[in-house]
């Protein structure tokens, strides 16, 4: 370097610094204090990386058998791809482009799962509006519960928690524009189609008493032809430290319930309830062999007050369900959803 560029290239410096730019010293661009080129720095944080692809993409071979630790990761998978932004700035922040680079994996992953996608062309035929809430059975404004859901002129309607001083109200409320119901145990449907072959479905884990009935079949009559549709409770899951992800109830439920989808003589069924479970936790794999699921949108409905997970489902076998959303709280511990399903 010639006396005159030298000169130039240290008066650049000292005007930076007296800006208070820190500039690195000749010769050290793309090093760090420890002489570590961008290529090597961030080596943590690309493995970082990796290791999140890799449970976005192979969540199923975590193993379920300490604290099912495999369905409680799934039950919260959406939630993996808040660590692309955090990777991202810390890689900015170091200056990596090794872990820039990483971070693809993961974003690709995220993206495949869970960014929306357009629209099939059913969804413009007409279809049914569906909707599906867990009510709380201490819910103190049924009625008013009711009156929001009816504000999207649902044709279906199935409600789980529903407690006998309550069911007059959803009674009253709902016949206004659903004229037909069916209500077993603590599950109710309400249709704006005919109802016929209505009874119970037996989903009761071993142990449990006689009284637990939470799911019923009936056959929908509707202009398209009838659909039998299934109204479901599983039940609940519960975390500790003791136990970790309990969830066996749920899960001999789950496999009671996709037995039953699975006798369904109906071609085309609907399933609604408060299953408990995400779609992407395997301990619902014996319904999901049985009944698809919508391909977009996260609609999540529990916890009313924060939202974090979708664990109840709109599903349909030999149909179509799109346009999921949640609506707006109600006196209940979840939010309502609802979607299209066309036949």
């Amino acid at each position: 370097m010639s006396e005159a560029v030298e000169h130039r290239a240290e008066g650049s410096r000292t005007f930076a610094r007296r800006l208070g730019i820190r500039c690195p010293a000749p010769g050290s661009w793309g090093t760090d204090h420890r002489g570590y080129s961008r290529l090597r720095r961030g080596r943590v944080l690309a493995a970082l990386a990796v290791l999140v692809a890799c449970l976005l993409t192979f969540h199923s071979a975590v193993p379920n058998t300490v604290g099912r630790i495999g369905s409680l990761l799934e039950t919260f998978l959406p939630w993996l791809g808040l660590a692309v932004p955090l990777l991202l700035v810390t890689a900015l922040l170091r200056r990596s482009v090794t872990a820039l680079v990483a971070l693809l994996l993961p974003a690709a992953a995220w993206s495949i799962l869970f960014a929306p996608r357009p629209a099939p062309a059913s969804e413009e035929r007409a279809g049914l509006v569906a909707v599906q809430h867990n009510v709380n059975d201490v819910n103190t404004d049924p009625a008013g519960t009711a009156r929001t859901l009816l504000r999207v002129r649902p044709d279906l309607v199935a409600l789980e928690e529903v407690t006998p001083a309550a069911l007059l109200a959803y009674e009253n409320e709902l016949a206004r524009h659903l004229p037909h119901h069916a209500v077993v145990g603590t599950v109710g449907l309400w249709s704006a189609h005919p109802l016929e072959d209505v009874r119970p479905v037996d989903i009761k884990p071993r142990g449990f008493g006689p009284g637990w009935n939470r799911a019923l079949r009936a056959t929908a009559v509707t202009p398209q032809g009838p659909v039998a549709v299934h109204v479901a409770h599983l039940p609940s899951v519960r975390l500790g430290l003791r136990h970790g992800f309990s969830s066996a109830w749920r899960d001999e439920s789950a496999r009671l319930l996709g037995a039953a989808l699975a006798a369904e003589k109906e071609a085309r069924v609907i399933l609604l309830g408060d299953l408990n479970s995400t779609v992407d936790d395997r301990g619902l794999d014996p319904v999901l062999a049985q009944v698809g699921v919508a391909g977009e949108g996260f609609a999540f409905s529990w916890p009313a007050s924060f939202p974090v997970a979708r664990i109840d489902q709109i599903m349909a076998r030999s149909a179509a369900v799109t346009r999921v959303r949640s609506l707006p709280a109600t006196g209940s511990d979840h939010l309502p959803i609802t979607a299209t399903i066309t036949l």
